[in-house]
This record gives structure tokens, sequence and C-alpha cells, in this order.
């Protein structure tokens, strides 16, 4: 596996190549990023921002959303997946924010990992990026990136990979970490196109060798 400074050595030249990486989902208050994270689970950033407009405008507030009818808050995120069990868990998030944190996000990952559609990645995203509380957040491309590189073992689970990241890169730079892994995940080291033959990672990479050996067998066979 990469050792510390090998995978300090791929982030920064991750960070060259996207050195403005930050969170792309647009919301206006606290309140509408934790949402917006939820809504975000097993979709994309440009589906949620397409929805959210709306439902923000019709519910500013936690305890708006708490007030409001299920149907409505389906039919105004219809377009994102998962959005009925989504609605619920929204709409039962803002009633217990309303209820017990006066209307407030609460701020620790402890306290928001038990709201209801809040698992652990939801959680460090939003303390991370609303409170500047140290977290590194493992989504599908930080997992990818972390296992092609090796910076985790292959069969390492979504828990491991976050806290093997967690011993390899320093406290205060969790947050900013986990966003450039996203986007050179999202944009450059891709599920199914990645762009290995240009990447200025791949003489530390694990997996990049092997997917170029198989692009060129495959270009010989055809």
């Amino acid at each position: 596996m990469l050792s510390k400074k090998k995978t300090m050595e791929a982030l920064g030249l991750m960070r060259d190549m996207y050195p403005e990486a930050k969170g792309e989902l647009r919301a206006d208050t606290d309140f509408h990023y934790l949402i917006a994270v939820i809504l975000s689970a097993q979709a994309t950033d440009v589906s949620v921002n397409k929805a959210t407009p709306a439902l923000f405008e019709s519910y500013p507030d936690a305890r708006s959303l708490a007030d409001a009818s299920l149907e409505d808050v389906m039919d105004l995120i219809k377009t994102i997946g998962l959005y009925k069990n989504k609605a619920k868990n929204i709409i039962k998030t803002a009633k217990v924010i309303s209820k017990e944190y006066d209307g407030k996000v609460p701020q620790t990952i402890t306290e928001l990992i038990k709201l209801p559609g809040v698992g652990q990645k939801t959680a460090n995203v939003v303390a991370g990026d609303r409170f500047g509380v140290p977290a590194v957040a493992v989504d599908t491309h930080v997992e990818r990136v972390s296992k092609r590189l090796y910076i985790c073992k292959q069969s390492a689970s979504v828990k491991e990979v976050e806290e093997t990241l967690e011993c390899k890169i320093p406290r205060e730079l969790w947050v900013t970490a986990h966003h450039t892994m996203i986007f050179f995940g999202r944009y450059h080291c891709t599920a199914k196109k990645s762009k290995c033959e240009a990447c200025p990672l791949l003489h530390l990479c694990y997996a990049g060798p092997k997917i170029l050996t198989k692009r060129m067998e495959k270009v010989k066979e055809s």
C-alpha cells in the first residue's frame, strides 16, 4: 500500500489538478445544506441542485419542512433517485431539529448521525463543510480512488477506508483532501473511462497500469 509520504504526494498532485475543489451542492443555510447532502445519496449533485431551489423556497427552515405534506415534498424532489424515502427522511429530520435543537442543525458528528436519513458520510460532510469539524467523508469516488491507488486494502470496507485515510492524512487536511479526491474521482479517475493515459499519478497507481494493459489488449484484438 502507499505510505503516508506517497499518499501525500498523490494528494498534492490531485490538488495541482483541482486547486479549487469544494462541495458542489448549493445551499444558503446550514439546514438547507444538510437537506441537500441527504438528497445527494445515490444521486448526482447536478440532479439535487436542479430540484432544491423550489424545495428550499417552499420550506425555508426546519419548522416549515417539519409541517410539510409528504406528497408535496415528494412532488418537489421526484426527479431525484429514491425520492420517496428521502422525502420521508428529510421531513423526519426537520421535525427532530425543530423540536430538539430549536430549529438549528446540530454541529457534532455524533448528533448529526442520529438524524433520520443521515449516515456517517452525510454527517462527516455536513460537519466538515459547515462547522469546520475535521472529517473524511468516503463516497464512491473517494473509495474508488483510494483503492485504485492502493492507499488502502482492496477489500477495505467504507469505514476502513475512512480510518486509513485519517491515519495517512494530517487531521487539518481531512476536509480538503475529501473534496480533492472527489473531484479527481469525478472528473479524471472515473469509474468506467478513467484518463489513465494522461494521469500524473500513474507512477503511484496500483490499478492504472493494469487498466492500460487491458485497453491495449482490446485494441490488439479488434
